[in-house]
């Protein structure tokens, strides 16, 4: 069952080093990343305080799910490693060439996060390819929820790459939009709305986290299946938005989700 997820953009220069003096434009960005990875343990709430204070109880599984040109699992040994992007910065630590499963960026992102948060110990990584249909998507979601009794999932997926004249992808009037609907269903752990998201328009839109945010939305119950919640909303979980920039005409969003076995306030 999932419990708790955070979500986390995954441009190369969220890594101060690889930013150089531009390091400081994403210290908003980095924050918000180091606080949803900080909750991720987090999967019910204290109400005997107002406003409700999250706990942290263990999970069983950690997986860090990002995009890839392909989906497939990685083993133990995998490497993270930025050399490709001009930093020499490997984990675990050791010669490159011992690297027999090198991952793909997304997930090395994401291992660098949980690295500097000293939270990587013994997590799992899981790619999904870019142009997974979402209900494959949906499906490995499930797989991934149902692997453990208590699952919390890292999603590394940037928003849209159109929404400048100087972004990746030129401007696109649709990539404000499209990027607002996305951080309306994270701050509302809204799977059923992240279910629904096109895949063409994905694509055209450069959104790089549509496979990797479906994978979430069935992890937490979203479309056909066992355990599906069937309407929006209506999930086991809560969501938080911690960050919504685009400063480099690309999308960063971060959210927290977590768990609701809570009464009402």
């Amino acid at each position: 069952m999932l419990v708790s997820a955070a979500v986390c953009p995954h441009p190369p220069v969220l890594v101060p080093a690889l930013a150089g003096e531009a390091a400081g434009e994403l210290d908003g960005v980095r924050a918000a990343c180091g606080e949803a990875v900080r909750r991720l343990g987090a999967g019910y709430a204290d109400v005997t305080v107002r406003p409700p204070r999250l706990r942290a109880p263990e999970v069983d599984a950690l997986v860090v799910v990002g995009g890839a040109a392909e989906t497939r699992a990685y083993g133990p040994y995998a490497l993270a490693t930025l050399r490709p992007y001009g930093l020499d910065w490997t984990s675990p630590a050791g010669p490159a060439e011992a690297a027999t499963e090198p991952l793909p960026l997304s997930l090395t992102i994401g291992h660098w996060l949980l690295e500097r948060e000293g939270a990587g110990d013994g997590a799992r990584y899981q790619a999904v390819g870019f142009d997974t249909p979402p209900e494959e998507c949906l499906a490995l979601g499930r797989r991934l929820a149902e692997s453990a009794e208590r699952v919390a999932l890292l999603v590394m997926g940037d928003a849209s790459a159109c929404r400048s004249e100087k972004a990746p992808g030129y401007l696109d009037e649709r990539a404000a939009s499209y990027d607002g609907s996305v951080a309306s269903a994270l701050a509302k752990a809204d799977a059923e709305a992240l279910a629904a998201l096109d895949a063409g328009l994905s694509r055209e839109l450069q959104a790089a986290g549509r496979a990797a945010w479906q994978v979430l939305a069935g992890a937490a119950g979203a479309g056909p299946g066992p355990g599906a919640s069937g309407a929006p909303g209506t999930g086991h979980m809560a969501g938080d938005l911690l960050a919504d920039e685009a400063p480099y005409g690309v999308g960063y969003l971060v959210a927290s989700w977590s768990s609701t076995g809570w009464p009402a306030a």
